[in-house]
């Protein structure tokens, strides 16, 4: 895929970083050895952080700005990494889904980056834009329904929108028959270094969890 990032975002995060992971995998069910790690990292955040000194974590608080220059309430519509960071503070299980799902949602809480995952095989066209979102936009949010994404970051395919940092769309989402996966690490706070080792982290645990080589990294900014 090419990715590109508009200048709507530029205009308003012009130090943007993302990074895409590009691979072939095995999903599964559930990977014991995966949980094992997911609450491993559960157990070290919760004597680390609380709901609070959470919303201070850089990748965090970076995008909960964006959401407030493009006139989105952060605190209604939360960041994805916050949603399950704030999960797991609060004492409550992470729900498990699926393999490549679990296996996202531990690179997001890890890095604290809000992470779309996608089956790339049902994206359409060859190409996907990061914009805002608009109102009236048709979205629906795996697990929401209808959701409001005007002024939303929003990845966009040649058919409409497959990603934001509150919520992926049902259209894209990951299954276990996905066999050709994207995932996309939005870094708001310009930490190039940190997206870069999130995608890192990401590749290894594909190779460890998914039957995978760990596919390719592509960086992309707002200012190229």
């Amino acid at each position: 895929m090419n990715i590109l990032v508009s200048q709507e975002i530029a205009s308003v995060c012009p130090g943007f970083v993302g990074a895409a992971v590009d691979a072939r995998v095995v999903n599964t069910p559930f990977c014991t050895e995966l949980w094992q790690e997911i609450h491993a990292l559960e157990d070290r955040l919760r004597q680390e952080l609380s709901t609070e000194s959470l919303k201070e974590q850089p990748g965090i608080a970076a995008t909960r700005r964006v959401y407030k220059v493009c006139g989105k309430d952060p605190s209604r519509y939360r960041p994805a990494s916050e949603q399950l960071i704030r999960r797991m503070l609060q004492g409550k299980e992470l729900y498990q889904i699926d393999t490549l799902v679990d296996l996202v949602n531990l690179a997001s809480i890890a890095f604290g980056y809000s992470i779309g995952g996608f089956d790339a095989d049902k994206f359409v066209g060859d190409t996907l834009t990061l914009g805002i979102g608009r109102e009236g936009e048709p979205y629906e949010g795996i697990g929401r329904g209808p959701l409001n994404i005007a002024g939303l970051p929003v990845y966009r395919d040649a058919k409409g929108g497959v990603g934001t940092p509150t919520s992926d769309h049902e259209r894209t989402k990951m299954t276990l028959a996905t066999t050709h996966l994207v995932v996309l690490i939005n870094g708001y706070d310009g930490n190039r270094e940190r997206v870069v080792a999130n995608a890192e982290f990401i590749q290894g645990l594909l190779r460890k969890y998914c039957q995978s080589d760990g596919g390719t990294i592509t960086v992309y900014t707002s200012n190229p």
